[in-house]
């Protein structure tokens, strides 16, 4: 049945559109001195895309994106690798290489330790009501994204690949929005994590008391872990116990600059560049999730992983940032009731820096103009922008 031709697809893009041509933006920065070099592993929620927007309207001059590492641990499936890729072609930016990390949080694959596996972590994400579907989807508007070309090489091909394009002596610093199941790998080999300056990891929470919890809202016996953690405890350990300088910028922080309408004022104040436009689009939708249904209550989380992007990039002086240091131990004992919550440990815990403190007014504001800046927007403003391109005859 497959075979007889009555029963042939009809369409793709050569067919569909008459003068489909497939293009690869490549930046020439030839003339000029790239800033500090930058990996971003993310997973993909709808928050690290609004990240990535941010990170790729920085001056290259002062922040040079080398790579994005993937962790289908997180909120999306590893099929969701797609939308970044055309994210990147919207920005002109098909030059930064994506790496797909493992698909299965540590030991769950092959369970060295039968404790720590068999699914008991990803299970918590729920596939609808702001889970898997939404994230994958991009709550409906990734396929606003204008199309591009896919690749689709491994995480650590990629880390290879950074670290030899990098110059001798120079290093890298990493920011994580998700699961630390890729970074665990790369501070396990001494080549790559001496390579490494900082890692910025956007997660974590250290409870003050017994009313400050996490975030975990689908494990009512977790009360004080942070998705991130939760999500692959045994990386998360193996992170925090490495010999790698840290920055955490915890939960806590992150609901301090978590406002939907503080956010979506100052988008709407600036220039409407394409970027803008779609951030606008995807902000709208989450405020109107949380307001319209108990379900999709934690559509603020989102917001708070923009913040890891704007402190890596910015000098900080605008944001007022308030740090403080303290011994921090992940605990990853096989119990999802407290795998992955982050304790002060004086005798085993690892010195880290932690955000304690932003200014919330110079944040949004930060943010939004860094969108609304017309310098490195995107080359195609959507899908529709680029069937226009495609149903006309190119111009010479």
């Amino acid at each position: 049945v497959l075979k007889q031709p009555q029963n042939a697809g009809r369409f793709n893009f050569t067919t569909q559109f008459p003068y489909y041509k497939e293009v690869t933006y490549m930046p020439n920065f030839e003339n000029k001195t790239l800033g500090k070099p930058v990996v971003f592993d993310m997973d993909m929620s709808v928050g690290d895309f609004l990240a990535l927007f941010y990170l790729l309207k920085v001056d290259v001059e002062v922040l040079n994106l080398k790579a994005i590492i993937v962790s289908p641990t997180g909120w999306t499936n590893a099929a969701t690798i797609d939308v970044i890729y055309d994210l990147l072609h919207m920005m002109g930016r098909d030059d930064i290489p994506v790496g797909l990390g493992e698909v299965f949080a540590m030991n769950e694959s092959d369970p060295l330790f039968p404790l720590i596996g068999d699914c008991n972590y990803a299970k918590a994400i729920p596939h609808g009501n702001g889970g898997l579907l939404d994230s994958d989807t991009l709550y409906g508007l990734a396929r606003d994204f204008p199309r591009s070309p896919k690749r689709q090489p491994l995480a650590m091909e990629i880390w290879e690949s950074v670290l030899q394009t990098m110059e001798p002596g120079s290093k890298i610093t990493v920011l994580t929005n998700g699961p630390l199941t890729t970074l665990a790998k790369v501070v396990s080999q001494k080549n790559i994590s001496s390579r490494i300056q900082e890692v910025y990891v956007v997660g974590g929470h250290i409870n003050n008391n017994v009313y400050d919890k996490g975030n975990v809202f689908s494990v009512p016996s977790n009360r004080y872990a942070e998705f991130n953690m939760f999500l692959d405890p045994l990386a998360a350990k193996i992170v925090f116990q490495s010999e790698v300088n840290i920055t955490l910028i915890p939960l806590s922080v992150q609901h301090k600059v978590s406002s939907f309408s503080h956010i979506l004022c100052w988008l709407r104040r600036i220039e409407q560049t394409p970027e803008v436009v779609f951030s606008k689009r995807v902000l709208l939708r989450l405020q109107r999730l949380k307001q319209s249904h108990h379900r999709y209550q934690h559509m603020d989380t989102f917001l708070g992983e923009i913040l890891g992007a704007v402190v890596i990039a910015d000098n900080h002086s605008n944001l007022s940032e308030e740090f403080e240091v303290k011994p921090v131990k992940v605990l990853a004992q096989g119990d999802v009731s407290i795998d992955g919550e982050m304790v002060v440990d004086e005798e085993d815990g690892k010195l880290v820096r932690i955000l304690s403190h932003v200014n919330a007014k110079a944040y949004h504001e930060m943010y939004a103009n860094r969108l609304g800046d017309w310098n490195q927007s995107a080359k195609v403003g959507s899908f529709e922008d680029q069937r226009r391109k495609w149903s006309r005859p190119h111009s010479s």
